[in-house]
């Protein structure tokens, strides 16, 4: 017989029904099996009312010892409902007089609820009952019973039908559902096929364990769990496969454009950048693109290794491109790579998108004659308009603000070459090894794990705003003593005018109570020169005290700031507070950051300031960060179909994931047919890679 793979070939469901299901983004059958309960309900046992537990649903059954209508605040039925071990309230807002007529005493009801705390003892809101017959008492379900993610139109009970059907047309093999990973893995690891795996999910039997199941911990749960983190996997190496078959500038350097550069350096490289300069070289020299993470803190000297990486490349006659995500921090690039590389006799261009007109027209004549060597620039260097005459190395930074397709776009701009540019992403955001494992497995990974000598601790306080006027004299005396100061004004609305408002209207009052200060503002909606401006009056200590929006959050540099304010920390990531709180400690002063919160603090909000208060272990930060937001946030732009996973969970499967890399590697080598279907399987529409 043919196997079964359309919706419409279930009963019941006519076009109306599968639309409101592609809601559920269910278009075939086999997404309707994939489609598992988020919990279930054990209607398989009847639990004696005294042995009842608040929030804990269960169905129970007693007589009818009284049945009133109370007047309060909103009319309500009481019923009281009494078996042999105690008794419970249900209380019914709204009611008919049919239904107060059924609650007779001596009735015996079957109900199903939640029960709850109330005024007198247990009480269950709204339950779901049936009268009992002695002659006709219903029947209880044989399996727990499942309870589906859902939409407007579509019931619990029409997806149970649904669901009823197609798992009946399952265990007769009727429908076309490959089993996709081999048997000997079932074997090895213990684990059910795909068919079983799915026919138990949709019906435990009872008696199976709830807690297990709520925990994902049942091997049918396993088995889902392995395939998604497994497709999610093979989608990267599919990733990577696609940008190495690509060809690149195989570049073996004598370094003397390196050289050069580090002879006028006035420090020297730590051991820390020089050992993965030495794995950026080694890449270089292959004929096929290099995908390389470059994780270090805040002031671990990210920018210096990208330079030194750009050296090689120039010296072989390519251009480079660098990237990041905001202007001010482009900027800050543009500051330092132009100090580093014009009196070496490289050309470097800027490239953002405020440049207009003219200027732009000539910014991008020099990037495809390739006048512009090293081309500094924001996302305006994906746009289609900007061409590259021989681009050899994109350089992004702080990647977690780009999604994969962007930088995948990037590929494009060598094509006309034949060759694809090598990539070098930097991070000053620490990424958890759960996340290295799962949303970065397409890209090599390098540690930047020292900070340059002379670097000074930074001590964190959290102070409630109320004591304001104690926080604005600890930064007079700072400066009084000639240090310089940050005060940071965080997002007040998901609006930058706000933000930025709210920024304008601290430095009003700061320059009132302060008016001996010296007190620059700088925020998302000045221009750039004026930012500009204002950033380098600070670094030439022609100011005493920064007040700023997040965008100092990167890439600015004031060895002497050793104090900063970060007003609504609570608003922030642990990341971001990290990296902001990284503007500060860059001299030899003793460095502090000052935490200036609004009370009531939720529980959340607290435990990210303890994590901050207790480490400057910025690895140490993201993993915690991790845990209390969870990966979606984290994860930016990058990878969107792991922020939408099914039935795995990054924090709660992490275990699995060394596993899942092993499985990913035999299968793409030994069962490269079967990599296709499992991707499309789990990712369907989410793997949105700019190069298919």
């Amino acid at each position: 017989m043919s196997k079964l793979s359309k919706l419409t070939e279930l009963k019941g469901v006519g076009p109306k029904l599968a639309e409101q299901l592609h809601k559920l983004h269910i278009h075939t059958l086999a997404d309707l099996f994939f489609h598992l309960p988020f919990r279930y309900e054990d209607r398989s046992r009847i639990t004696p009312i005294g042995a009842l537990q608040p929030m804990s649903p269960a169905v129970f059954q007693g007589e009818v010892r009284g049945a009133n209508i109370l007047f309060g605040k909103r009319r309500s039925l009481l019923v009281k409902l009494q078996d042999h071990s105690g008794t419970v309230s249900l209380r019914f807002y709204h009611f008919n007089a049919a239904q107060k007529n059924q609650m007779s005493v001596g009735t015996t009801l079957r109900c199903y609820g939640e029960p709850r705390r109330g005024a007198s003892g247990l009480e269950i809101y709204h339950p779901e009952y049936s009268v009992v017959r002695d002659d006709d008492p219903p029947e209880l379900e044989a399996k727990l019973t499942p309870v589906y993610p859902a939409t407007d139109g579509i019931s619990q009970q029409r997806l149970r039908l649904l669901h009823e059907q197609a798992t009946e047309l399952l265990a007769q093999q009727a429908v076309d559902l490959p089993d996709l990973l081999p048997a000997d893995w079932l074997q090895q690891w213990r684990l059910p096929t795909l068919s079983q795996a799915l026919l138990f999910l949709h019906q435990p039997p009872s008696g199976t364990d709830l807690n297990r199941l709520m925990l994902g911990q049942h091997p049918a749960q396993k088995r889902l769990i392995l395939e998604e983190l497994l497709a999610h996997q093979l989608s990267l190496h599919k990733l990577r496969a696609q940008v190495q078959a690509d060809q690149a500038p195989a570049v073996i350097s004598k370094h003397a454009l390196r050289n050069k550069l580090l002879a006028a350096l006035p420090f020297k490289p730590t051991n820390a950048q020089q050992r993965v300069t030495a794995e950026i070289t080694a890449d270089l020299e292959n004929p096929y693109p290099m995908l390389r993470l470059v994780q270090g803190d805040v002031g671990s000297g990210k920018t210096l290794v990208a330079a030194l990486a750009a050296c090689d490349l120039l010296e072989a006659g390519y251009q480079v491109a660098l990237m990041a995500p905001t202007e001010i921090l482009a900027e800050q690039h543009l500051q330092n790579l132009t100090g580093w590389f014009e009196p070496l006799g490289v050309q470097v261009g800027w490239l953002a998108g405020k440049i207009k007109g003219k200027a732009r027209i000539q910014a991008q004549e020099a990037i495809a004659d390739g006048s512009a060597q090293l081309v500094i620039g924001t996302h305006a260097l994906f746009q289609d308009d900007v061409h590259f005459s021989r681009l050899g190395l994109v350089i992004i930074d702080e990647q977690h603000r780009f999604g994969v397709h962007q930088r995948l776009a990037l590929r494009e701009k060598g094509a006309h070459l034949n060759i694809a540019p090598h990539q070098l992403i930097m991070t000053a955001t620490p990424i958890p090894r759960t996340l290295a494992m799962s949303a970065y497995a397409d890209l090599d990974t390098s540690i930047i794990d020292e900070l340059p000598p002379g670097r000074s601790p930074i001590t964190t306080v959290a102070i409630s705003d109320q004591r304001r006027p104690e926080v604005i004299e600890r930064v007079n005396s700072a400066c009084a003593e000639g240090a310089q100061a940050y005060w940071v004004c965080t997002l007040i609305e998901e609006s930058e005018t706000l933000q930025c408002q709210a920024a304008e209207n601290t430095a009003a009052e700061l320059r009132e109570v302060l008016p001996h200060l010296r007190i620059g503002l700088v925020h998302g909606r000045m221009k750039p020169k004026e930012k500009a401006d204002v950033m380098a009056s600070f670094k030439a200590h022609e100011l005493d005290l920064l007040v700023a929006t997040t965008v100092i959050e990167v890439g600015v540099d004031v060895p002497n700031a050793s104090l900063m304010i970060i007003e609504n920390p609570e608003r922030l990531g642990l990341a971001q507070l990290h990296q902001l709180r990284g503007r500060v400690g860059r001299g030899s002063a003793r460095s502090h950051c000052v935490l200036l919160y609004k009370n009531p603090l939720s529980f959340t909000s607290k435990q990210r300031i303890q994590v901050l208060r207790d480490s400057q272990d910025g690895f140490y930060i993201a993993e915690q960060d991790l845990q209390i937001r969870g990966p979606g946030e984290m994860l930016g732009t990058r990878q969107t179909g792991l922020q939408m996973l099914r039935v795995a969970d990054l924090m709660r499967d992490a275990e699995l994931l060394p596993q899942v890399q092993t499985m990913a590697e035999q299968l793409w080598y030994q069962l490269p047919h079967a990599v296709e279907p499992l991707i499309q399987r789990w990712l369907g529409d989410a793997e949105r890679f700019a190069s298919v």
